[in-house]
């Protein structure tokens, strides 16, 4: 029960006299005896003690039209319909009628009225008292004053339709009705002086609760509307009574003899009589006060004093006074934002946001009455107040403006407060997390700050993680920021950590090779050094599976397989800068587990074997052969291989890379350079065939030395002596500076030179007396073929062997072929078929001398006319004209000598030579 006397009084309702709206000096006047009266679809609908209803418009315009012959007693107005439903006498007498008009339809200028219908339950005799319509049209139901309640069910606006029955009867008047509609169920609540009941009216039986064993007076009771739950109002008076279908529900002690109640819109409107009136039973009019209600925010809106009210209406957005020395006063409400400022100055935060939400204020509007009542409460001091009313601007007000208020020291806890509610609602910038976390580390509350990180699950996060951490490493809170950094994966906050601060790099090795295989290589990249030189062998060894078999399962466990990746093993090797044993335990590692590693880590492994080989004073054969294992590869960079073997001058790695390279003048220069005169020698001996400049060269190399090298110079000569590799004057000319080769050295090899050279010039003068006479032979033979008769004595076919017939075809180089295999094997009519190929093979010879001797002259004649000599001569050589030309013109087994000179001498006598026989 609350009492209406702790609640505070305010003026939200301005009181106005209703002017008439043609003399605006003059009030505007009711019409007289005013019996009823009602409001709803945009008009105030009166009836009088006469036999009229009237219709007030909002322009204050009056119309009216006979509804009874007697008088009107009752109206009801519907709200969402059109409907009119009246009650009233055309008759002396009991016997009250209920007419249904339509306002929307006309008869003769009135209202159309559907229904005309009794009101008396069957023959009895009694007053109306009260009326209700449901604004579905199906139900209407009629109280009387010897307690009986009639319930007209179906179309209330036709007779066809519905059915009436006597719902309710009992001996004490009925004095409030009202339906209530859930859903699909719908109630009527019955008023009486004595009880309240309810009907339940969707279920077929129609069941009854009874409420309450005490009722209220006529016209003291109201339906709210469905925003407080359709409650039944029953105003008492003692108390204010409000009921569910089903139970009471809660009580309001405003105490007071209740002439009228109402409600509208969340407010309850109770009419009492004035009980400070000195002679209330001599009075003429009696005092009567309007008391407005907010009984959702516990204030009274509005109270004053009234003369003789008849009923007080809303339309039109406020409420009318209907007096009876026919006056009408409106009550117009103030503005929202009016009745705030209202409260704001009399300090009343709490009843203005209650009022601002009751009344669907927007977020802004509450929000700066939460910022009022946050500095109100400041500037009284109550900080803690304060900080909580301005939590709830968050969102709406800056949140600098608070902050400023709250950095003293004292105020820390307040600031820090407020900070976690701008992070819960994940509106906390960088600034606010650091200056949030710096207020931890202030107040030095562990509890708090391990609650602010720990707690919070990952998709719950509601500051700037990496800002977060870096205030906590700064203020020294290591543990707490590496939990920040790996619970939000933050893997380079998470190994800056633990390796520049906490100094735990094994833990740090151990973080990384947990993570994907992507950034478990960026961060041994990033950081592998450092590690390297702390703990060198689980970074090796982390290397080693980073670059072979990194398995990282965490993603895979759904696909039931492990995601195998491989690193490039180059790209670490910096990493062992100053790690050599490692570094060498890493190479050999990745060419065995894996043989196509980049050539970086090959070329890496030789020079640490090559170092380790020069190292060693007597190095051992093993180290030689590992070395050249890496040379002898497939793969091996020619360039870098033999820089690093020249470097750590790895004699047997020089010189198989020379010879793999076919550097074979490499070779032997290497060994001149050593002065290894025999190694010298077994070069020519081994590459001589290949490259014969050689032999020059060695014999050059021998002639400049003045040691006494004859022996060697006799070996190259007899060698050169042998494959005739140089001219005798070259050689002469080369032994010339050398001072200790005397004549004695080249003695043998110019008598050799000089035997042959005679065998040349004897051999030479054979041919050219064979040439001759082989040559007076044939000129013999033409003259002979050119003078006298050619007898074809032949007796067999030279093609297919068979005894020669008629017809029959002869050559003059003496063969002879049958007709058809003449036909069916020559190339042409005029030539040999058997002599065709030799005969071929000397005219493109000839062709080729001939088409030389003119590219000569034309070459000559180019070169002398060009201003440039060399483009031309560069020219040719890109046609190739300078290649030496190879024409096959001897057949197998024959003889080069008589065979060439017979074609050059017979060329004419082979063409055109055919005869047929």
């Amino acid at each position: 029960m609350a009492a209406f006397l702790q609640w505070r009084r305010f003026v939200f309702f301005d009181k106005e006299t209703v002017k008439d709206p043609n003399e605006n000096v003059k009030n505007f006047a009711l019409p007289h005896g005013i019996s009823a009266c009602d409001s709803g679809r945009g008009h105030i609908v009166l009836g009088d003690i006469l036999t009229a209803i009237w219709f007030l418009t909002r322009s204050l315009q009056l119309t009216a039209f006979q509804a009874y012959k007697l008088r009107v007693t009752h109206l009801y107005q519907l709200k969402q319909h059109s409907i009119l439903v009246s009650v009233g006498q055309d008759e002396h007498g009991i016997n009250p009628l209920v007419k249904v008009w339509n306002t929307d339809k006309r008869d003769s200028g009135s209202p159309l009225c559907t229904r005309i219908f009794p009101a008396i339950p069957g023959n009895k005799p009694t007053e109306v008292s009260c009326l209700s319509v449901h604004e579905n049209l199906n139900f209407m139901a009629i109280g009387f004053t010897d307690g009986s309640v009639v319930l007209t069910k179906g179309d209330i606006t036709r007779d066809r339709h519905s059915k009436t029955l006597t719902l309710h009867e009992g001996n004490c008047p009925v004095t409030g009705l009202a339906f209530r509609q859930a859903g699909k169920v719908t109630h009527l609540f019955v008023a009486t002086l004595e009880k309240v009941q309810c009907y339940t009216l969707s279920v077929k039986e129609y069941p009854r609760v009874e409420l309450d064993t005490h009722g209220c007076a006529l016209r003291c009771s109201a339906l709210t509307d469905p925003s407080q739950d359709s409650q039944f109002i029953v105003a008492g008076d003692d108390c204010v009574y409000l009921y569910q279908p089903d139970e009471r529900g809660p009580c309001f002690a405003f105490d007071g003899h209740k002439i009228l109640a109402h409600w509208h819109r969340g407010y309850l409107l109770l009419l009492t009589r004035d009980t400070k009136s000195p002679n209330k039973e001599t009075s003429p009019t009696e005092k009567q006060v309007l008391t407005i209600y907010d009984l959702d925010n516990k204030f009274i809106a509005y109270s004053a004093p009234f003369d003789d009210i008849i009923d007080v209406l809303a339309e039109w957005g406020s409420f009318y006074v209907l007096t009876r020395d026919k006056k009408m006063y409106m009550l117009q409400e103030k503005d929202t934002q009016t009745k705030l400022e209202m409260l704001f100055k009399k300090n009343l935060f709490v009843m203005a946001i209650n009022l601002a939400k009751s009344q669907h204020l927007d977020n802004d509007g509450l929000s700066e009455i939460f910022r009022q009542y946050g500095d109100h409460l400041y500037i009284k001091g109550d900080h803690d107040g304060a900080i909580q009313q301005y939590i709830r601007t968050i969102g709406k007000l800056e949140p600098s403006y608070v902050i400023r208020k709250f950095l003293d020291a004292q105020r820390i806890h307040n600031l820090t407060a407020y900070l976690q509610a701008l992070h819960r609602q994940s509106l906390a910038n960088a600034d606010h997390t650091t200056l949030l976390l710096n207020c931890y580390t202030k107040l030095k509350d562990s509890s708090k700050l391990e609650e602010f990180i720990k707690v919070c699950s990952e998709s719950e996060v509601h500051f700037d993680v990496e800002i977060a951490i870096k205030v906590l490493r700064q203020a020294g809170y290591h543990s707490h920021a590496v939990f920040l950094a790996e619970k939000h994966s933050h893997h380079e906050w998470y190994l800056k950590i633990q390796l520049e601060d906490l100094k735990n790099y094994q833990e740090a090795l151990r973080y990384i090779g947990r993570l994907p295989f992507e950034q478990a290589e960026t961060n041994m990249k990033h950081y592998g050094k450092t590690l390297m030189h702390h703990v060198p062998e689980s970074t090796t060894v982390l290397l080693k599976r980073l670059c072979t078999d990194y398995q990282h399962c965490e993603s895979c466990v759904s696909m039931l397989f492990i995601c195998c990746i491989f690193a490039n093993s180059e790209e670490f090797i910096p990493i062992f800068a100053n790690n050599p044993r490692e570094l060498r335990a890493f190479l050999e590692h990745m060419i065995k587990v894996e043989p196509s590693s980049p050539q970086g880590v090959y070329d890496t492994l030789l020079e640490l074997r090559l170092q380790d080989w020069a190292h060693e004073q007597e190095p051992e054969k093993a180290l030689q052969e590992a070395a050249l294992s890496l040379l002898r590869r497939e793969n091996t960079v020619f360039d870098k291989a033999l820089v690093l073997c020249q470097m750590h001058n790895f004699k047997e790695g020089v010189l198989y890379l020379y010879e793999k390279g076919k550097l074979y003048q490499q070779i032997m220069h290497y060994h001149m350079q050593n002065e290894e005169y025999s190694k010298v020698v077994e070069a020519c001996k081994t590459y001589g065939d290949k490259e014969v400049c050689l032999w020059e060269q060695a014999l050059g190399y021998f002639a400049r030395k003045e040691e006494d090298c004859k022996a060697y110079i006799s070996e190259v000569l007899q060698h050169i002596d042998q494959n005739n590799l140089m001219p005798p004057l070259l050689v002469v000319q080369t032994l010339a500076h050398n001072s200790t080769a005397t004549l004695s050295v080249i003695k043998d090899y110019l008598i050799n030179k000089l035997q042959r050279e005679s065998q040349q010039i004897e051999e030479d003068e054979r041919k050219i007396r064979q040439y001759r006479e082989e040559t007076a032979h044939l000129r013999s033979e033409i003259q002979e073929l050119r003078t006298s008769a050619k007898i074809f004595q032949k007796t067999k076919c030279s093609m297919c062997n068979s005894p020669l017939e008629l017809p029959s075809v002869h050559f003059l180089c003496g063969h002879s072929f049958h007709q058809h295999c003449f036909e069916s094997y020559a190339e042409s009519e005029a030539e040999c078929p058997t002599c065709t190929p030799e005969n071929r093979k000397v005219k493109d010879m000839l062709r080729a001398q001939d088409q030389k001797r003119d590219l000569h002259d034309h070459f000559n004649r180019q070169l002398k006319s060009s201003n440039d000599g060399f483009s031309v001569v560069a020219d040719y050589f890109g046609r190739g004209v300078f290649n030496k030309l190879t024409l096959i013109t001897d057949p197998p087994g024959g003889k080069a000598g008589s065979g060439g000179l017979e074609a050059d001498l017979q060329r004419d006598l082979l063409i055109h030579t055919k005869r047929n026989v």
